[in-house]
């Protein structure tokens, strides 16, 4: 009797252990596409979804390089930049805008052939770069604490708007109407409103170092990573309030919205991607994908159904831009 008792016991423990080390991760790396001779840092991505153009800000070797991905190549690189930060690609214009931290400018390329067009002069460490389509323009945020609004078509910046100090990430929420933008070297997180240009601040209890933001509209939720402690914070977009919190991976400095999962991907510095679900009481961590030191660079683009990550040149692993497929 006590011979069948053990093996029922291992009939029923066996196949739950078997499920659960068989079961795919959240996300699935597809392919690695080598950058090529690229050194130093690697900033912000942008994305060209018609043409399927990966934008990647290569700052540390002032350079832009333009992957194509259905051929899984690097297209061409565009040297000569400023260390560029920010990258973004412009549909209502065709164009491509591109933040250089070391001269302020904002260089503008043609959407098809990537030849110069333009060029604004900001200030000092021009940086992310959002497009506000439903008033067609372009926000920057720069110098020691402003969003410039540039006209796509004129190329010219037409407003600033002021902040406390040097803006990180911000977003357009999902109505339109406001930009949150989080200020870290004043622990803030600015509301800025889009007809009036007034701002105001939410609070944020304590946690320093909020660099990356994303806008989950359905939930109407401003999702802001710290760093310090390394944490997600969900808030109301609607009055501001605090909705849930949850820890995260380290040196985060992206984070997105998976839509059709009801997932949040945080990729962090300290080589991982934090997949976290959302839940009644708030968010639970899936999955902690490794990457590797220092890739923390990433962007999720819901059109093409991936995720990808910049990993800048280090002994063990080339600069590459890592391909991830969430799995269903």
């Amino acid at each position: 009797m006590l011979g069948w008792a053990i093996l029922l016991a291992a009939s029923l423990i066996w196949p739950a252990a078997t499920r659960a080390q068989t079961a795919s991760p959240p996300l699935i790396l597809e392919a690695k596409i080598p950058l090529g001779q690229v050194s130093g840092r690697i900033d912000h991505l942008g994305i060209d979804v018609k043409r399927q153009r990966l934008l990647v800000a290569e700052l540390g070797n002032n350079s832009l390089s333009v992957v194509d991905l259905a051929a899984g190549k690097v297209l061409s690189r565009i040297a000569g930049l400023s260390e560029p930060q920010g990258v973004a690609y412009v549909p209502s214009s065709d164009s491509v805008f591109v933040a250089n931290a070391d001269d302020g400018s904002v260089r503008v390329l043609r959407g098809a052939d990537l030849a110069p067009i333009g060029r604004i002069e900001l200030a000092d460490d021009a940086d992310n770069i959002r497009v506000d389509s439903a008033r067609n323009r372009v926000l920057v945020g720069y110098g020691k604490g402003a969003l410039g609004l540039i006209d796509p078509v004129s190329l010219a910046k037409i407003a600033d708007i002021r902040l406390k100090a040097h803006p990180e990430g911000f977003q357009i929420d999902e109505t339109g109407t406001q930009v949150f933008v989080n200020v870290p070297d004043v622990r803030e997180i600015s509301v800025v409103d889009l007809a009036t240009g007034s701002t105001g601040s939410l609070p944020v209890q304590g946690a320093g170092s909020n660099f990356p933001m994303a806008i989950d509209g359905e939930a109407h939720r401003v999702l802001v990573a710290f760093r310090s402690p390394p944490t997600l914070m969900a808030l109301s977009s609607q009055d501001g309030h605090v909705v849930a919190k949850a820890e995260t991976c380290g040196d985060a400095d992206d984070v997105f919205v998976d839509r059709k999962r009801r997932r949040v991907y945080v990729s962090c510095g300290q080589g991982a991607v934090d997949v976290l679900e959302s839940v009644e009481q708030g968010y639970r961590r899936l999955a902690r994908v490794p990457t590797a030191p220092g890739a923390r660079t990433a962007l999720f683009v819901p059109e093409l159904d991936r995720l990808f990550v910049a990993v800048r040149a280090a002994s063990n692993e080339p600069a590459a831009i890592w391909v991830f497929r969430p799995a269903s």
